[in-house]
Formats: structure tokens, sequence, C-alpha cells
């Protein structure tokens, strides 16, 4: 067996023995017959760990010889036996899975190979385009190719990979405008779609029920094209309202779906058809930014700033930065929409690379509810708000709301009360046993929200005493109050245990927690409450602003227009820059401006940034043998703080009970390659001398607080 670079055609061994030493002719250690034609499998294999992030020689028996073609899956010996074998032990490793990517006549090896294993299956599900994407993603990201594979291509399932799939269809027919009819030049991103030309725009779509209808228009005028259509969404609900409009639009069969929840027979079968050609549009979650849709015309992603776009698992890639990677390398159209506007939109725009795609103020104005705010000011001169959570103006939006439809209650926490102190002198309450916040997730139960300890008997550190008062209340609180406060309206709850889909447009008070808004049956909400906003402003995070924005567009979306009634009430104090946009319906003009800011302290995505975290001294080392661009810039490091009070563990989170340190590294966005390189080449070199604690590296970290 032998190792090369993870690129295909770059050899690990010295150009000067490759022209000096003859290749030997492949073999096995057995003797075993090979294949008479490209006997040389190219194997990369399932190993995700960087200093094996290459790609490895193996010798193909004769009579694998049909099945063993580039694109699929086999299994090899793999492990400390393996690399005995180069220096001439007959020992096997153990068995490890992995993908062919190339048949050779010859290796650089010298010595006998080991031979493939096992044919897992003769279907090539890893085309040379799909590898390509996985490798850049990889090298983007600082990560390994195997990492990426085993995000992009879906677990093998036999029984759906037996089932022929359908036929294609025939294109559609070019769709009408319809309402992109409402945006200056939708029509026209419609008609460049449908000539297949490469198209660019950031969309910020009006509010209300109509966008999933546009999007199933743009993937139209792509299919009518003769070209494919990716469409990536936040979550399943978003997915199955635009898989409702693709089949009232074109019918069943242009598309499919992908999705974890439709299971793993289910998803693969669908990813299979999309790999053998029978549908040439997909609309799906996060993992199907790697789906390999033929011809690809068109990439979509919707809420780009949504935190669900952004895998955990490494090498922890974001959806917009890969359908950013296919467009470039596809040559094909770009579609970033949403009801807000990121910062990275934002810049798309500033920089040329995508055009703006939006409606007039007009429009803006006659589409969007009437917000009023509700700041610190009126809160202190409100006698019901010192009495209760709600001030008079949302009492009162409550009431008229209620007459004609349901109540939109957005609360940003979850649970019964997710942040508590001590009743007396009010220090925060904290675990016993890991110093994380306590927090109540329903009524007379006391829990840590880091180690998940139940606290029993807690009695404040600071002054001794045993009584608790709540410093933040929780959606399942809030529901409480609403329901005694209106004893005759129903009351509906939508979080993270059970999220609903849709509500009746009858009265009912929906509280919610921001992203699992229901969506109404009717024309809207006759109105909405924004409650706690210094709850979301207040976070210590550089998207602080930005993402309450989007949360607060995103429930005020749902709310009818001004001239139906529409009201919206925000919580929040009103000189703030994102409680001003939000009053006048500007995301964009947020984004814009939060850019400029950036752009004089040099943030992203101004700059390309990566994170390095794990205990003290393992930072530290890390930094010092890194060879990092000389435009490298360090920050930190400094210690770094657990999972916010609500919040659930991730996977960067430090262990409980842990203390670990986090150190920023800048540089400017034409070196954002040369530092991944340069961290990935420490990481490896770390892990090749087994001597060192990991560190944990991500790049473009999401909370740069």
């Amino acid at each position: 067996m032998s190792s090369e670079d993870g690129r295909p055609g770059e050899p690990e061994q010295l150009a000067l023995i490759r022209e000096t030493v003859r290749r030997a002719k492949p073999r096995t250690w057995r003797g075993a017959a090979v294949a008479a034609e490209l006997p040389v499998a190219r194997v990369v294999v399932n190993k995700g760990v960087l200093h094996l992030d290459r790609y490895f020689d193996y010798a193909v028996p004769a009579e694998m010889d049909a099945d063993a073609q580039p694109g699929v899956r086999v299994r090899v010996r793999f492990g400390a036996g393996t690399h005995r074998v180069r220096q001439g032990r007959r020992e096997g490793g153990g068995l490890i899975d992995g993908f062919i990517v190339e048949r050779r006549a010859d290796s650089d090896y010298r010595g006998p190979l080991a031979a493939l294993a096992q044919v897992l299956s003769p279907e090539p599900v890893l085309s040379p385009e799909l590898l390509g994407l996985a490798r850049a993603v990889a090298d983007r990201y600082a990560g390994s190719l195997a990492d990426v594979l085993q995000l992009a291509v879906p677990p093998r399932n036999a029984r759906a990979e037996s089932r022929p799939s359908p036929e294609p269809l025939p294109p559609p027919g070019m769709p009408e405008a319809g309402t992109w009819a409402r945006y200056g030049t939708g029509p026209a991103f419609l008609e460049a779609l449908g000539r297949g030309a490469p198209a660019r725009a950031v969309w910020t779509a009006l509010p209300g029920p109509h966008w999933p209808a546009e999007l199933a228009r743009a993937v139209a005028a792509t299919l009518a094209a003769g070209r494919g259509a990716l469409v990536v969404m936040p979550d399943g609900r978003s997915v199955a309202r635009v898989d409702a409009a693709l089949k009232e639009l074109m019918g069943e069969g242009h598309h499919g779906v992908l999705t974890a929840e439709a299971g793993p027979e289910t998803r693969y079968r669908q990813w299979l058809a999309v790999r053998r050609g029978s549908v040439r549009a997909v609309v799906g979650t996060r993992a199907a930014m790697f789906a390999p849709v033929r011809d690809l015309g068109l990439v979509v992603i919707w809420d780009d700033g949504d935190s669900s776009h952004s895998e955990p698992h490494a090498p922890q890639p974001h959806a917009r930065e890969v359908l950013l990677l296919r467009a470039a390398h596809d040559h094909c159209g770009f579609l970033l929409g949403g009801t807000s506007c990121t910062v990275e939109a934002a810049q798309l725009v500033d920089t040329g690379w995508a055009l703006p795609l939006a409606a007039d103020r007009e429009r803006v104005r006659a589409a969007a509810p009437l917000v009023r705010t509700v700041g610190d000011g009126d809160l202190a001169r409100d006698e019901a708000a010192r009495a209760a959570r709600l001030p008079s103006l949302a009492w009162q939006t409550v009431r008229d709301g209620l007459r004609t439809g349901p109540v939109l209650v957005q609360v940003p926490r979850r649970g019964y009360a997710p942040r508590l102190a001590c009743e007396r002198c009010r220090a925060p309450a904290r675990c016993t046993q890991c110093s994380g916040p306590l927090e109540a997730p329903r009524e007379h139960e006391l829990r840590c929200g880091w180690c998940g300890r139940a606290e029993t008997a807690w009695h404040c550190a600071e002054c001794g005493g045993a009584r608790l008062r709540a410093q933040i209340v929780g959606a399942r609180r809030t529901a409480e109050e609403l329901g005694r406060a209106f004893p005759a309206v129903p009351v509906r709850t939508s979080g993270r245990e059970h999220v609903l889909d849709t509500v009746p447009d009858l009265p009912a008070l929906v509280v919610s927690t921001p992203g699992a808004e229901p969506v109404p049956e009717g024309p809207g909400y006759a109105a909405a409450l924004l409650l706690d906003g210094w709850a979301m402003l207040g976070r210590p995070d550089l998207r602080a602003g930005e993402e309450a924005l989007r949360r607060w567009i995103g429930a005020a979306s749902l709310v009818r227009a001004q001239g139906e009634g529409g009201t919206v009430v925000v919580v929040a104090e009103p000189t703030l820059r994102p409680v001003q946009a939000l009053v006048r319906w500007d995301p964009v003009g947020h984004a814009v401006r939060e850019l400029a800011d950036r752009s004089q302290l040099g943030f992203p995505p101004v700059s390309r940034m990566a994170s390095v975290t794990g205990v003290p001294e393992a930072v530290t080392e890390f930094l010092v043998e890194a060879r990092l661009p000389a435009e490298a810039e360090v920050l930190g490091p400094v210690p770094l703080a657990g999972p916010a009070p609500g919040r659930p563990r991730m996977p960067g989170d430090a262990p409980p009970g842990e203390t670990w340190e986090r150190a920023l590294i800048r540089v400017p966005t034409g070196r954002g390659a040369a530092l991944a390189q340069s961290l990935k080449a420490a990481q490896a070199a770390r892990m090749t001398r087994g001597n060192g604690t990991r560190v944990r590296i991500r790049i473009d970290p999401p909370d740069i607080g």
C-alpha cells in the first residue's frame, strides 16, 4: 500500500525519486492475480484524521475488476498491519470503508500492494464533480476529505440501491413571473434562469406567504432551460412549504426532497434518484448542499443567517459557503433569499458578485405590518408593566388582535425560568458540581443548564439564602401568565420540545420561541408581541444585533399587512439600530451599516478568521508551533465561557468542569486558504507525534464574542 497527497496527481515521493526509480509492476504480497488493465485502485479511506488526509493505492484483484470502478464503495485493510506491509511483513490491518477515486496502471510505491478486500456495491456514488467539491470544502475549512465525504455521501442502504429509479420527466415549460413582478428586476431574473444564464442575486423577500411559490418559479425556470436546481432550507418545515409549492406549480416527479426526517432508506433512494439523473431539482435541509444534481444551473439558500445552515460535524462547513463554491465551480446561477439580510449577503452585493433583488419602498410599506416599540422609559412610566411583564400597549394590542384572529407572542427563552438568581442578594444561582447556571425547565424543578444535574437542596453561596427568583422568564411561564390573563382564549405553545407547523385562523394566543413560529392558515397573525428584546440584543456576540433583527423580522413577516390591521409590538429600546431597522422594515440598510462597521474593525466577512480552542497549555503550544501566514493577527487566548443558560451544549463547547481558552486568528480575505493550510498542517503534525493534546479548529466561527 502506498500513500499520496490528497490531490490527484501530486505524489508524496520527491520528484527526484520519481525520475530515477522505475515504477514496479503492481503486485500483492500473496501473489494473487490482479486486473489485467489498470490494476491499481487509488482509494480515499473513511479515516477523518488530518495526518492521513491523502489517497492510498491498492491492488485490484482480477475477480473485482468489473465492479471496482471509480466512485464505488470498497472495503480495504488499513491500520498498523498495512503499514507493516510496506516493510515487507505479511500482516493485515483492520478493515475500513472507502471510495475508489481512480484506476491506474501503476503505483509510485515499489513494494507489494495490499489488495482490495471487498467491493461493497458497484453503484458509483462518488463522481469526479462531487470529489472535487469535497476536496475544495476540506481545504477551505482545514478539514479532511474523509470527513467531508461522510457529510456529502449518505450511508448505503441496500434495499434502496436495488430499486430502479424512475425515468426522468421532460423539462417543464417556462413559468410566468407571477408575484416576482413585485420586485423590479424579478421578471428579468427569471428570464435569465430560463436562458440558462448564471444569474446571481441577493433577494430580500417581502413579508407574507408568497416566497415559497416564488422559489418554486425560480426552480421551474431553471428546469425549463434543461439544467438542474438545488434549494437548501434551514429546517424541515420550510422544506415542506417549498415542496408543496413545487408540486402545485410543476406536479410530481420533477424534484426530490432530502431531509433527515424522511428516514435513511427514503433519503438514500431520493439521493440515488438525483445522482442517476431521474430528478433534476432538489429541495432539502443542510446536508442537501452536497446533492449531486446533474448540470447544475441554480443553487438557492434561504435565510442564510439561520444557525441550522452551519454543520456541527467536522469540518463544520456552512451551507452558504458550500453553495458559493458550487456556483463558482459549476458556473451556475445563485440566489440567496430571506426576509432579512446578513452581513455576508450585503458583502456579496457590495463587491458586485451578486445583484440586489428587492421591492421598492412603497411595496415594502404596503406589505409590512405596523411596528410599534416599548422602551425602558415607557416601561418605567407604565403601571401595568411594573406589575406584570407586559406593558399597557402590548395588552391592548393583544385584545384588539384577538377580535380578528390569532396573536403571536415571541419569547427569546424556552422553558419555564431559564435563568435564576438568589431572591435575597440577586447573585446568579450556580450548580454546586460544575458551577453552571441553574434553570427551571418547569415549575418546582431545578437543574443545571450545563451538566443537567438535578439540584434538590440549593443554597446561595454568597448569603446562604434558599429562595430563588427568575431573572428571565421562559416561554412556558409566559404561556401560563397569558392563560390566566385571557382565560377564554386558547393558548398554544411552539418551541424546542414541540414545534407547531400551522395554526388555524381563529382567535388564539400562540407563544413561541424564535424560529419555531407556526405559520397561520389564514391571511396572517392579527398581531405579534416580541418580548424581552434585551435578552437577544444583550448577548456578547458580534452578530447579536443582526440575529435579533432576523428573528424579529421572521416573526413579523407572518403578521398581516398594516392595511389589514396587522400590528407588531417590540419590547426593546427604540433608539437601538436593530429596533430602528425593524420599525422602518429595512434589513438591507442595517446589514450595510454593519458591514461598514466591520470593515473599520477588520472583522468578518471583510477578513477571514479561525478559532483555536482547547485547554490553555494546548492552545499556547499550538500557536507557537503553527506556521501562520505573515499577515496573521492572533487575538487572545482568552478564557472560553460555557454555553448561555437555556442553550443546549454544542460539540465545540468545553466539557463540564474544564477550563478552556480560545484564540482568534485573523487574516485578510485573500489569505484565507493559506491560514487554513497552516492550521491543518500544525494539527496534523501534533496528531502524528501523538504527544500533545488536540485543539479544536474552526474556520469562520459563527459566534465571535
